[in-house]
Formats: structure tokens, C-alpha cells, sequence
């Protein structure tokens, strides 16, 4: 027996619990939000809302508000500061930096010993088992795993404290099993310098056997061109033969698939989904056929919901996981094992199936455009880009887009900066297929586009190559875990990236 089918029989069990999310979906929510509630009844925040006599979803929501980040910023900062009991048991010792909100440019998303294994941990070895179970083949343990992470530093100069991305997180506390099997070594994997750890990374990994990556599709892509810059190779299967698996996140895949099926020409390659953020993993793609991700449902997070069309309500109507309908767009709510109580974490879903449940991400609640009633969002964004890479045979690297609002004749119109790895042949003809995808994707965007009457024709701009690496670099967050703000209806960003395209 190989080592691979060792792991895979040990995860059987965890499979098998899986499997009960077809029936027990509701049941095992009622009990996550039951334990959560009870190991926090003695903090700061359960105290002062009644936690210890909560004993079911409608007591819950009649004590405990709906919150963003600055409800939770105060506590936060006292938990950064070593305080105990605040908003969880105990004291918290590692946070995860985040993109910033309106008025700060950097959130700290607070990481327990508890979240760390009841759901980041726990979200990855069911990335596996789930992954084992479908490919009862697979020698994914006969080589390493290349993972990327970002870097951490001293949170305030607290003894055994960090702050960081989530992903060094992750790789500052894993276990001896995972560090055996992963590439690079912790010293280069937690560099701060994200084109120096790119080098390192690739002329490390070279020398391995890689048999599955995980990572950002964005950065992964970025540090496997480097792979092949260095050695040589016209495709990642001439350096690593074994290569069977990426678990990718983080942004959506869509727009970098077909790049990758370039890079790694082998037909059974896989490719699989997981949704991890800083505040908690929540979906993994169950089956590789079918792009929705199933909700991982007994993890320690309890989660809500609030349809679009209430979000900016000032009493929205919430629904917890039983009483979310497929086909409608909602923003998620979660409450979680690290103390954020029913936080709006500003991603929105859409709900595939019900049993077990299945969603995909469609945006966030902050990147979207609807600054003339079209409300695009994400989805539409990636879909429109798929059937115009398809039709023209280009190929997109990186994108962002804004309104251009209306000028003295009541003309406006969508702006798309690009940024090509492979440009189509007719920049109009690319437009002209997007824009005619986004109207067949969304009827609003379909009706304010009707005869150019109110919004124009959208408008593409070529991004110089590097641009949004060297915007990111700007800000300070090239690596890691961050990403381009794909839809805005500030022209903030697209702004400041036309001013360095050059």
C-alpha cells in the first residue's frame, strides 16, 4: 500500500461524515451555533448580550446585531493588545490582515487556536479527503505539495503573537505531517519580498517532485512562469510528471483557466475550488464537474444570510442556512470560532442546491457597478471575459472596471482596463462579445444597454504589462493573499492604475 492510499483510507471517516450534509445540513448548523454560543457565554461580548441564556436561533438574533468591521474594530485592538475574554475565550494571538474598509486601510481578522483547527485546518484535510475520495488513483503523497503563503510580522511585540496574511498564518502553525510533504521551506515560503520568494520558490521547487500546488491563481501563475523561465521547459509536465491536483482560491478561476491548461497540458489534471478567507473556510468543490462548492456546514461557523435586495435596509430581513431559496443572490453573514459574531464578511453567494447545499461565490458587496441601476457583478464580470477569451482566443491576465459617469449629454458608459497575456486580434470584436454576454447575463445591464440610450457601448483599455503588479507593489501588497478590486463604482482604483499606465 503507498502512502497515498494510507492517507486516503485514514480521511474514509471524515468522507463519510460528508456525505451526511445531503440530510443533517440544518441540524448540524443548529449545533455549531449551540457550541459557539457556549464557549463564548463568559467573554466581554457574551456577557453583554445574554449568551447564557440563548438557547436557539431566535433568541440569538433578538440579543446579538448584525455587525461590519468597525462594530468589531475596538475589541479588536484590545485582543491585539493581549486582552483575554473579549470576544472569544481566552486570549488570541494571531490575526489576519485583510483589505481595509472605508475608514482603515487594513483590517485584523482574529485567528483562535480553535478556528485555526475546527476550520482552516479542518477546510484543507477535507480538501484532501473529498479529493482522495474522487481519485482513488491519485499518488498525490509520492512527491510535495507547493504551497504559497504570505508573510507575518510581531503583532505589537507580544510574545508568540503575529500578524500577517492568513496563509503564513497557516504555514507558521502547521503540523510536522504537512511540513513534510510541503514545499518550499518555512524560511522562504514566509518572505516578505514577494519577487524574491518567487526565485526562491521556483528554483527550490524545481529540484522536487511536486504532485499538487495550492495557492491564489493569480500569484501560483506568476511563480510557475518563473518555474519555467528558469528551467527552461515549455510546460510544468516536463518539470514535475507527477503533477495531478490544484487547490486553488482566493479569486476566481475563470479568467486564468485556459492559461493553465497551456502551462499543464496533461488531460488529467485536476482543478479544485476551495473558498478560504481570513475569517474562515467555508466551501469546497465537491465535485469537479459542477463549479458550485458544497457549504461546509460543521465547522465552527454558524452562518446567515440577507438577500440583496435588503442589504442596505436598516433592518434587513436574515435568514439562517434553512431559509435561504436557490437562484437568489444573498450576502453572507457568519459567526465564528475566533469571536466575530454575526459579521458581514462582504461576500455574496447564490445557492446551486439544497441538499446538501451548494453555492457559488458571486461578488462582494463592495465590487460590483451599479452606478446607473445595471448591477454587475462579478459573475456576470467573469462569464462576459470566459465567452470573449473563448470567441477570440485571447487570453486575460488581470482586469479591473468602473463607471464613466455621465457627461453633459446624458451619455455614459462601463470602463475595462486588461491587462492581456494574450491580446485578442480585435480589440472591438473582444468588446463587442463582452458587452453582448453581459446583456445576455443580466437583464438590467440588458435594459439600460438597450439602443445606447442610457449607457454606452463599453469601452476597453490595454493595460501595460506588470501594471497591476506594480499597483499592488505601490500599496505595498504585491503577494500574498491580495487581489485586484475587479468592479467598483468609485473610479478611485482604475484611476490610479491609468495613471501608471505608461
Amino acid at each position: 500500500m503507498n502512502k497515498t492510499e494510507i492517507v486516503s483510507r485514514f480521511l474514509a471517516g471524515r468522507r463519510k461524515r460528508i456525505s451526511k450534509y445531503k440530510d443533517q445540513s440544518e441540524e448540524l448548523q443548529a449545533k455549531v451555533l449551540q457550541r459557539l454560543v457556549r464557549q463564548a457565554r463568559h467573554t466581554e461580548w457574551g456577557k453583554t448580550h445574554g449568551f447564557g441564556q440563548v438557547n436557539g436561533y431566535e433568541s440569538f438574533t433578538r440579543t446579538s446585531p448584525i455587525n461590519t468591521y468597525d462594530d468589531f474594530k475596538g475589541y479588536i485592538d484590545r485582543m491585539r493588545h493581549g486582552e483575554r475574554n473579549i470576544l472569544w475565550k481566552g486570549q488570541v494571538r494571531w490575526f489576519a490582515k485583510s483589505s481595509g474598509t472605508t475608514n482603515d486601510k487594513s483590517k485584523f481578522i482574529p485567528v483562535s487556536r480553535e478556528c485555526l483547527n475546527d476550520t482552516h485546518y479542518r477546510g484543507g484535510t477535507d480538501a484532501v479527503a473529498l479529493y482522495l475520495g474522487n481519485n482513488p488513483q491519485s499518488r498525490m503523497f509520492d512527491g510535495k505539495a507547493l504551497i504559497l503563503g504570505g508573510s507575518h510580522a510581531p503583532n505589537y511585540n507580544l510574545p508568540h503573537s503575529l500578524v500577517g496574511d492568513l496563509s503564513a498564518i497557516l504555514i507558521e502553525n502547521a503540523s510536522a505531517f504537512v511540513n513534510h510533504f510541503r514545499v518550499p521551506e518555512k524560511s522562504i515560503a514566509l518572505l516578505s519580498d514577494f519577487e524574491k520568494k518567487r526565485e526562491e520558490i521556483a528554483r527550490t521547487a524545481i529540484r522536487e517532485n511536486v504532485t499538487s500546488l495550492s495557492g491564489v491563481p493569480s500569484w501560483m501563475l506568476s511563480v510557475l512562469t518563473k518555474v519555467l523561465e528558469i528551467s527552461g521547459k515549455e510546460h510544468l509536465d516536463e518539470v514535475w510528471p507527477g503533477l495531478e491536483v490544484f487547490y486553488h482560491g482566493g479569486v476566481a478561476f475563470t479568467p486564468y483557466r485556459e492559461q493553465y491548461r497551456q502551462l499543464i497540458t496533461r488531460t488529467d489534471m485536476h482543478y479544485m475550488e476551495t473558498y478560504n478567507a481570513s475569517e474562515g473556510f467555508f466551501g469546497l468543490q465537491t465535485d469537479l464537474q459542477d463549479r458550485a462548492m458544497s457549504l461546509m456546514v460543521d465547522y465552527g461557523i454558524f452562518y446567515e444570510f440577507i438577500p440583496m435586495d435588503e442589504i442596505d435596509k436598516e433592518q434587513p430581513h436574515v435568514v439562517p442556512l434553512w431559509g435561504v431559496e436557490t437562484g437568489k443572490n444573498y450576502a453572507m453573514v457568519i459567526s465564528t470560532s475566533a469571536g466575530l459574531w454575526r459579521y458581514m464578511i462582504g461576500d455574496t453567494v447564490r445557492f446551486t442546491q439544497k441538499s446538501p447545499y451548494k453555492f457559488i461565490i458571486t461578488g462582494r458587496t463592495k465590487f460590483f457597478i451599479n452606478a446607473f441601476g445595471e448591477e454587475l457583478i462579478v459573475d456576470n464580470a467573469e462569464n462576459g471575459l470566459k465567452a470573449a477569451c473563448e470567441a477570440t482566443g485571447a487570453q486575460v491576465w488581470e482586469y479591473t472596471a468602473a463607471p464613466v459617469y455621465m457627461d453633459v449629454h446624458g451619455k455614459c458608459r462601463h470602463q475595462w482596463l486588461i491587462e492581456f497575456s494574450r491580446p485578442p486580434e480585435s480589440l472591438e470584436q473582444f468588446a463587442g462579445i463582452l458587452d453582448r454576454k453581459l446583456q445576455e447575463l443580466n437583464s438590467d445591464y440588458e435594459a439600460k444597454r438597450y439602443k445606447d440610450i442610457t449607457l454606452q457601448h463599453l469601452e476597453i483599455i490595454p493595460a501595460r504589462k506588470g501594471l497591476f503588479d506594480d499597483w499592488l507593489k505601490s500599496k505595498g501588497k504585491l503577494g500574498g493573499q491580495h487581489k485586484i478590486p475587479r468592479l467598483s463604482n468609485s473610479r478611485t482604483f482604475i484611476d490610479e492604475m491609468l495613471s501608471m499606465n505608461h
